[in-house]
């Protein structure tokens, strides 16, 4: 892909996201509508607050309470140690009433704001997993699973994109031979905004840093169901190598490889 082709998809999408943004304002805060999905296809919406000198966004409890509505409660450690960790990788806080929270200024509002989506996004992933599954969090079992084949890898890493924005990376693996770095995310479930999402921060980053800097992988969860292949052939096109759980011993041999 030419780095004029790259911008163009860039500009696009931008365009795509100024557009799906319609805000509403109060006394007391700012509601922002999002063109961004959540499980029942409703738009996400962000809360933001001026307090002093700084902006305090939220989901006003949202997510999580969505996510006990539909029979998956954060309710004990090792559950809320998971959705804590996946938070920490976009700098959000959960906060005791069960807010998800990013304080921002002016300057850095679009990031963090961007974060914060990222973050909602991420833990709504949760809400797919069968009742059976609820205690083994599949960005977990790939992580044991790459353990149990010896294959060295870090988590949860962030890279700049020629946009300005960071970008998280569930896993990251160190360049071996001939491959350079290389970064994988771990889906539970295929969507259309996953796949977007993922697409976009691939191809920012590589416009970065080069656009053969560092290989992009995609581990999808098909236990329950197989992922719309449409969504697959959208990864593909952007260069990011999508695997299926059910085949992931593909993906351990070329992550391995020396």
């Amino acid at each position: 892909m030419l780095a004029a082709e790259g911008k163009q998809l860039i500009e696009g999408y931008l365009n795509w996201l100024k557009e799906g943004f319609h805000l509403e304002s109060t006394d007391t805060y700012t509601l922002i509508t999002t063109p961004f999905l959540d499980p029942h296809n409703d738009e996400i919406q962000l809360f933001v607050e001026k307090q002093g000198d700084q902006l305090r966004l939220s989901d006003d409890g949202y997510t999580l309470a969505d996510l006990s509505d539909m029979g998956l409660e954060i309710n004990t450690e090792k559950r809320d140690a998971h959705v804590r960790q996946i938070l920490n990788g976009f700098g959000v806080r959960l906060e005791d009433d069960g807010q998800l929270t990013v304080t921002a200024t002016a300057r850095d509002f679009p990031q963090k704001k961007h974060n914060l989506i990222q973050a909602i996004l991420a833990v709504h992933d949760l809400s797919v997993m069968g009742q059976a599954q609820v205690l083994q969090f599949f960005e977990e079992d790939v992580a044991a699973y790459l353990r149990e084949r010896k294959v060295p890898f870090f988590r949860s890493l962030n890279l700049a994109g020629r946009s300005g924005f960071h970008h998280h990376f569930d896993f990251g693996f160190a360049s071996v031979g001939a491959r350079p770095e290389a970064v994988l995310q771990a889906a539970n479930a295929l969507t259309r905004d996953w796949a977007t999402s993922v697409a976009f921060a691939v191809n920012d980053v590589r416009l970065q840093r080069g656009d053969d800097a560092f290989v992009a992988y995609a581990m999808i969860n098909d236990r329950e169901s197989a992922p719309v292949a449409d969504y697959l052939d959208a990864l593909r096109a952007y260069r990011i190598k999508a695997f299926l759980w059910s085949q992931r011993e593909a993906l351990a041999t070329e992550v391995g490889a020396n």
